[in-house]
């Protein structure tokens, strides 16, 4: 059955299909989808199976194979056409899709690709629920790298924990950025204790507040390394789905038990997702 979620998607594919060489950044296509820029890039991958970037170039090059058949147009202003000023570049990546040159294309007649239809592929499911949650302040220590590098930003921020002693009621993490866009060495999150509203802060840690409110809470039973099925399973079929919009806020991940003295399979990791009131 198609949702809302259906349709933005379709929609935001027109759009690069009717606008090949306009401003198809990331932003821009979130202004199409009307959908929060912190979770439109996640959606859209959960839900079709490929980057923002991939469909660009994708539907890119599916409307320049068609000129290069039906239009005597030179290549260099078809490739101006469907957003590639150089067309060296543009006869790269053509080749990478097709196989052969613009030029070759154009004289043999290959048959063009339809564009592709929303394909979800398989994903493990998930509980999700809706919970009401209070607004949540971190003492934090922040990470520029791989989410996967965070651990000895959690070891630095254990040294604390003495000086805040009975404050600390959790441990959490908050992902600023989608590690499907943004490069590694670029991605930026940080490591806190969730701590009382009263708490001062000991030299070194920042102050993080996380906003109130409904949150989609998703518990994932597993290692670190392999939560990102659960961010998949969220964006990609349980939001479709509800009928409810993400906040424009992060995601952020809080920890009931401790990775020294609980085997990796045991792990329990709660995702929120904050929602739109």
């Amino acid at each position: 059955m198609s949702t809302d979620y259906d349709k933005r998607i379709m929609r935001v594919l027109k759009y690069i299909h009717d606008n090949p060489a306009g401003d198809l950044s990331l932003d821009a296509l979130a202004d199409v989808a009307a959908m929060s820029r912190f979770h439109w890039h996640r959606v859209f991958h959960a839900m079709t199976g490929e980057t923002c970037a991939q469909a660009v170039r994708r539907l890119r090059l599916y409307r320049a194979a068609l000129w290069l058949i039906g239009k005597d147009w030179p290549v260099a202003a078809i490739a101006a056409k469907v957003g590639y000023p150089n067309v060296n570049s543009f006869s790269r990546a053509f080749q990478d899709q097709y196989g052969v040159s613009p030029r070759s294309f154009r004289m043999e007649g290959f048959p063009a690709p339809t564009v592709n239809a929303l394909s979800k592929g398989d994903s493990k499911m998930f509980d999700v629920e809706i919970r009401k949650t209070e607004i949540q302040r971190l003492a934090a220590l922040h990470h520029q790298g791989p989410y996967a590098g965070i651990g000895p930003c959690f070891r630095k921020l254990w040294t604390f924990a003495p000086e805040l002693g009975s404050n600390i009621r959790g441990i959490a993490a908050v992902h600023y950025d989608d590690p499907n866009v943004v490069a590694e060495a670029d991605l930026k999150s940080c490591a806190g204790f969730i701590v009382s509203d009263d708490t001062m802060l000991p030299k070194g840690l920042d102050d993080v507040i996380l906003d109130g409110g409904d949150c989609a809470v998703l518990t994932y039973k597993g290692p670190y390394g392999d939560i990102r099925v659960a961010y998949d399973h969220l964006f990609g079929h349980w939001l479709p789905g509800s009928g409810r919009e993400p906040a424009d806020a992060p995601c952020y991940e809080v920890y009931l038990n401790d990775p020294a003295d609980t085997k990796p399979e045991d792990l329990l990791t709660e995702i929120r997702l904050p929602l739109a009131a």
